[in-house]
Order: structure tokens, then C-alpha cells, then sequence
């Protein structure tokens, strides 16, 4: 459930966020009254979302076992492909977002009504699909040792807790700093990505698609039985399966070896990069005045 947790509130201040700016440039401008037509739009990409997330769900139910697994095993690499980059653009992005949004706010109240809707929709829209399929592969890859129900209440329970910090700064009662908090969860958002993903090419086994099925790197199903509280613990924060396959050893040391040096570099980068452009010193101004 951590999985779920950490995912639900990672996404959801995401989303909260953009909504906190949104509706709080639109109140400072003297627009109020696209702050309805916001909401509309919100209210529209959440009902896709929720729709999407119960077609993956109970959708595939009806379909033969080798036919699960193909779908479960292609959407989760579809999954990790999203989130990555997501991680990537709000390593980068997340110290420019307000002016990204404020000035995208600025475009649509220059057209109809329906440019303030698709505002909203697109704004929530993609992070609610993304956290519906990441959410699914996650649930997927734990093995669904917990049921549907348990880990989709820790990620609503995330959700409710980062629109709540949203809340708090945006009233100035809290003091976060963003770049770090992205920082860090993107940090375990990697490993549990990889994960995903290693669990997404044993689906692909399984379905018959990819060789390698009985072929282990490991089997330590007696030393850590799946159904122990600790194998339980593993397997839910870091999808760590017991008996692993030549294929999924592979497949997660290659995503965290390559995406988290990636990752840390990208964020050191952005850590780096000033905010606003420097302001000349008066030196150079009276030079330049001079020079005039």
C-alpha cells in the first residue's frame, strides 16, 4: 500500500497544485468568473480518469489468461514510460510551473468559454490518466495480495492528504519546498518503476510472448515466503518477487541504473538553473549607457 500511497500523494499535490495556481491567478487578474468554467473542465478529466482506471480494472476480466497478460504486461511498460516522463519534466519544470500555467491561463481567457474548460481538463487530465495507469501497474504488480480495495484507499488517502499540504500552501500556513519533495519521491518513484516494469516483461513471459519463464537469476521463496509479513513488505514497497527470472533481474537493474544517474543529474541541473534572468550589475548598465 505504500506503492499506492506515495503515487496517489506525489500525483495529487501535482494536481492540487496546478489547481491552487490556476484558480488564484485567475481570482488575482480579476477573472472569477472563469473560475466555474475551471471547475467544469476538473470536474470532466476527473470522471475520464475515474472511468479509465475502472475500465483497466475490470475491463480485461473477460479475456483468456494469455490475453491478461499481454494487456497487463504492454500497459505496465506503457505505465513506466509515462511516469518517467513525468519524473523527468517536473525535475525540471516544477521551479517554472506558476509562469508555465499563468501565462497558459492567459491564452485560453483570450478565446470562448471552452478554452478556460479545456484548460482545466488538460491541466488535471494528464496527471489523472497517468496516476490511474500507474496506479493499476503498481496495484498489478504487487501481485493483488492486498485485493483491489486496500491499495486503491491508501492512494485516495494520499490524494486527500496532498490536496490538504496544497491547501496549506497556498494559504502560506506551510512551508515546502517543492524542488526536494519532487526531488526525493521521484527518487522512489524510480525503484518502484522499476519494479513495474520488471513485472510488466514477466506478465509478457507468462503470456508465452518472451522466452525465459523458468529461467531464474534467484529463488528465495523459503527464505522469504511471499505470503510472510515481511515477503508481504517487500514485494508491496519494492515489488520484490522471491523466485526472479534472468529477464526481470535484468530489466530493473538496466531502468535504475540508467534512468537514476539520469534523474540525479537532471535535477542537480535545475537545482542550478536561476529562477529569473540575471539582472545587470550598474556597472555594466552605466558602461552600456555610455557606449550609447
Amino acid at each position: 500500500m505504500f506503492q499506492t500511497f506515495l503515487i496517489g500523494l506525489r500525483e495529487g499535490l501535482e494536481a492540487a497544485l496546478i489547481v491552487a495556481i490556476l484558480i488564484g491567478y485567475l481570482k488575482r487578474t480579476g477573472q472569477r468568473f472563469a473560475v466555474r468554467r475551471l471547475w467544469i473542465g476538473i470536474s470532466v478529466a476527473v470522471a475520464i480518469s475515474l472511468a479509465f482506471g475502472a475500465l483497466l480494472t475490470f475491463g480485461p476480466s473477460t479475456l483468456t489468461f494469455e490475453a491478461q497478460e499481454i494487456i497487463g504486461g504492454t500497459l505496465s511498460i506503457v505505465a513506466v514510460g509515462f511516469v518517467t516522463w513525468m519524473i523527468f519534466w517536473m525535475a525540471s519544470a516544477s521551479r517554472g510551473l506558476k509562469r508555465e500555467l499563468e501565462s497558459r491561463a492567459d491564452v485560453a481567457l483570450q478565446g470562448s468559454a471552452v478554452g478556460v474548460i479545456l484548460l482545466g481538463a488538460f491541466a488535471v487530465g494528464r496527471e489523472g490518466l497517468e496516476t490511474a495507469l500507474f496506479l493499476w501497474a503498481a496495484t498489478r504488480a504487487t501481485g493483488g495480495a492486498e485485493g483491489i480495495f486496500a491499495p486503491a484507499l491508501a492512494a485516495l488517502a494520499g490524494i486527500l492528504v496532498s490536496i490538504a499540504l496544497a491547501w496549506l500552501i497556498t494559504r502560506g500556513l506551510l512551508k515546502l519546498n517543492l524542488a526536494t519533495f519532487f526531488r526525493w519521491t521521484g527518487g522512489f518513484l524510480v525503484i518502484i518503476a522499476a519494479g513495474v516494469l520488471a513485472y510488466g516483461f514477466h506478465d509478457l513471459q507468462e503470456a508465452g510472448v518472451l522466452p525465459g519463464l523458468n529461467s531464474l537469476a534467484f529463488d528465495v521463496s523459503e527464505q522469504i515466503p511471499p505470503t510472510s509479513w515481511y515477503g508481504v513488505l517487500l514485494k508491496g514497497v519494492f515489488n520484490f518477487s522471491p523466485a526472479t527470472t534472468w529477464l526481470e533481474f535484468g530489466v530493473w537493474w538496466a531502468y535504475v541504473l540508467t534512468v537514476m544517474p539520469l534523474f540525479i543529474a537532471r535535477s542537480r541541473t535545475a537545482r542550478r538553473r536561476p529562477t529569473t534572468p540575471p539582472v545587470p550589475s550598474s556597472a555594466s548598465a552605466t558602461s552600456t549607457s555610455t557606449s550609447a
